[in-house]
């Protein structure tokens, strides 16, 4: 064998697939070869590892080519009882020497990443006795005295300690999202009710979540069973109230690890049945299975995996003798390193807690939000809200949305409708933004008012862009008096904030003015200040990678350059992220800009990959990037500078952008951000406070800004914030797409990956 003393990265996917695995590899593959280290994937898991011979790979810049959009993995996935033995990991380690290889990245769940610390604890032994049976040099042995290990939490489950979302959560989230639009839509036509079952082992995130999303009436997950020991006719009971509220479908959601108090598994046959007995009715069941984990994953997926991908090579060039396995998560928007260990501990601290019946603990465990978005999911899929107290002070509160639609509008008014009623107060809805203030066009909503909003895109209230001035103001103030409100909820982007600014500015004149105004951000464009991200984006920017796996698609066959222009305005958010989602060669940012020289140099460079063999090219633009180098001039310079080497095609995507369903996130968070929303305007209402604010996510927690001050982190002049994290990850779409420094091409070529 081989005595090189050379170092390389092995990479891996083990366990169950997990769409997003594939987006990881390319980004491992990618930054190793642009760091000028050789890159080997390891087909079949751990069993290739244990073969050896053709299952690891050499891996060059192309082989990770076309992959980015497809689910599962493509180096294959399966179960090895040999390396759960010292015979077989010795063979593996022979394996990897032969290659140079001492640096692993293991893609997979808790099992696979346990077996690779194993591995790595033994690795100097296995050394030691492959040089005393002559299997390996001891100048070979000398070159690689260690095994570092990086893992990256490949699941859907979403049950891994120190990362907020494991890779293809998200995915699944989608299909189970879909599934129960689907399933509620058929359930509407027959009057119907209908059990769903998900995935998820001792982990209800799968069944919360998408419950919540999906606008399930119940939902059973194993941290929190039943908690009355007759829970069939607690169930059944406020089902069939929200029968005779007027609720034509009921879709309840069983995690596949559901449980009663005593351990007993609840199943979805079980239930199923219990309700056909006791509702009398037609009941169905579906088990989603697979399905949630199949298919191309969300963009989010796609963009995740490439930035732990990516990480985790440095982290692997940067281990020493004695660092730890280091496990590389996400966390509020950022790349995070955490002991793989310590998460793995921290992780089966879960189904211990289960197991042993401590649900109190299991729920902590889970975290703040997690606990959050149960309390306000039992209050949404109540079949009536909770009766007013008799001493209450019921409050009357406004909700309009405002400025330019977004898709998560009606979740957001959904979920503060219904949580404010519930708390007893009176809600009323304004139609078309602060027009509806202006010509007094409101209506008092009931509990049934917002059914089924909460998967709507677009604005049921309906939307303008206005921004009362002068004689509007006052319109505004008499209509506040009128229907005596105490409290605003505005939802939506940089004119609704501005509008909220103006009304909250005009309470020195009119004193119906003095009340808590509250802004919710909700804009495709994420440009607000105070927010990391806006209820929208992530719909926004699903909506154009789904269009662009189509041109990708359509430009294979025929050697095409793509000019793709998105939305955005002057902010960049849109652009930048769709492009490592969608592995485009270039994004043309409006914080940027586009110069002469750049398309000089960009059109020299997508030259020379056509040239060496590329079929495609795609490239994305901001529609403020330049006011003069267009789409159509930058098509028109690449069709003529192109000549015979390809053609050039333009696709402006326009409002299609805007438009669908919001996606599992865009509704999670707008119900999340609406709770705090409503929570803020009754403590201030009931207080007798006039503050106006705008809510925000911001590392990864809500914050509050005053907004008077607020301007102050926006770049008025641009209308985008002065900060933007996502800024952070140009160098990464940079090495996913240039040309490999080190010899090779930089191209999605949309040829099959090896086999």
């Amino acid at each position: 064998m081989s005595n090189t003393p050379m170092t390389a990265i092995g990479v891996l996917t083990s366990g169950g697939d997990a769409p997003g695995m594939n987006a990881a590899l390319r980004a491992v593959v990618r930054t190793a070869l642009n760091r000028g280290v050789a890159v080997y994937a390891i087909y079949e898991g751990y069993q290739g590892m244990i073969d050896g011979g053709d299952r690891i790979r050499n891996m060059t810049w192309d082989d990770a080519g076309g992959i980015l959009q497809r689910g599962g993995t493509v180096i294959g996935t399966a179960r090895c009882a040999a390396f759960r033995t010292r015979e077989g990991r010795l063979i593996a380690a022979r394996n990897l020497l032969e290659r140079g290889i001492d640096r692993l990245v293991v893609i997979g769940g808790d099992g696979s990443l346990t077996g690779a610390n194993m591995f790595r604890l033994e690795w100097s032994s296995l050394v030691a006795e492959l040089v005393e049976t002559g299997q390996l040099s001891p100048d070979a042995a000398a070159a690689h005295p260690y095994l570092s290990i990086v893992v990256l939490v490949g699941s859907i489950d979403n049950d891994f300690y120190g990362t907020d979302m494991t890779i293809g959560t998200d995915t699944a989230l989608h299909r189970i999202t879909t599934a129960l639009d689907q399933i509620s839509s058929t359930a509407v036509s027959h009057r119907r009710s209908f059990v769903v079952e998900v995935m998820g082992r001792n982990c209800g995130y799968l069944a919360l979540m998408g419950g919540l999303a999906g606008g399930a009436d119940y939902a059973f997950f194993p941290e929190r069973p039943p908690s009355v020991d007759d829970w069939e006719t607690q169930m059944c009971d406020l089902l069939k109230a929200g029968r005779a509220a007027g609720r034509r479908d009921l879709v309840v959601v069983v995690a596949e690890g559901a449980q009663d108090k005593t351990g007993k598994p609840i199943t979805a046959e079980y239930v199923r049945q219990l309700l056909a007995d006791r509702l009398h009715e037609d009941v169905r069941s579906t088990i989603l299975g697979h399905i949630q984990r199949g298919g191309a994953p969300s963009a989010f997926d796609r963009w995740m995996s490439t930035m732990v991908g990516h990480t985790a090579v440095d982290a692997l060039l940067e281990a020493g003798p004695d660092t730890e396995p280091q496990m590389i998560g996400m966390r509020y928007n950022r790349i995070r390193r955490h002991p793989l260990m310590e998460c793995v501990h921290q992780t089966q601290e879960v189904p211990k807690a289960i197991a042993a019946g401590d649900y109190e603990r299991a729920m902590a465990l889970r975290g703040n939000s997690f606990n959050e978005a149960y309390r306000t999911f039992r209050t949404l899929s109540r079949a009536l809200p909770h009766a007013p107290q008799p001493d209450q002070r019921r409050l009357r509160l406004a909700i309009l949305t405002a400025g330019a639609s977004a898709p998560g509008m009606n979740t957001a008014v959904h979920a503060a409708a219904r949580l404010a009623i519930d708390q007893g107060h009176i809600v009323l809805g304004v139609r078309n933004g602060f027009r509806g203030l202006i010509e007094d066009d409101l209506e008092e909503f009931e509990w049934m008012s917002v059914h089924g909003w909460g998967s709507m895109g677009g604005s049921q209230l309906g939307t303008s862009r206005a921004v009362p001035t002068g004689p509007e103001l006052e319109r505004i103030a008499r209509t506040v008096r009128r229907h005596h409100i105490d409290g605003l909820l505005v939802i939506g982007g940089w004119a609704a904030y501005e509008a909220a600014h103006r009304v909250h500015t005009a309470r020195y004149q009119y004193d119906a003015l003095k009340i808590p105004i509250i802004c919710l951000p909700a804009t495709i464009d994420n440009n607000l200040p105070g927010t990391e991200i806006s209820i929208g984006a992530d719909t926004a920017l699903n909506n154009i990678v789904d269009i662009v796996d189509k041109i990708k698609q359509s430009a294979v066959a025929t050697r095409r350059c793509f000019v793709v222009e998105v939305m955005g305005r002057e902010c960049g958010y849109l652009t930048l992220m769709s492009a490592i989602a969608t592995g485009a060669e270039r994004a043309y940012l409006p914080e940027e800009g586009i110069t002469l020289n750049d398309l000089v140099a960009d059109m020299a460079e997508m030259k020379e990959r056509f040239r060496a063999g590329q079929r495609k090219s795609l490239v994305i633009r901001n529609e403020k990037a330049n006011p003069f180098y267009t789409a159509d001039f930058m098509t028109a310079l690449f069709e003529e500078e192109g000549g015979d080497l390809f053609d050039v095609r333009k696709a402006i995507l326009g409002h299609v952008q805007q438009g669908g369903d919001p996606t599992p996130f865009d509704r999670i968070q707008a119900t999340r951000l609406a709770a705090r929303c409503v929570t803020y305007l009754v403590e201030q209402g009931c207080k007798g406070e006039a503050k106006g604010v705008a809510m925000g996510l911001q590392n990864g927690h809500v914050h509050i800004h005053d907004l008077d001050t607020i301007a102050e982190q926006a770049d008025t002049a641009h209308m985008r914030p002065i900060e933007q994290w996502w800024l952070e990850l140009r160098e990464v779409a940079r090495v996913m797409s240039h040309l490999d420094p080190h010899g090779g091409q930089a191209e999605e070529a949309g040829q099959s990956a090896p086999a």
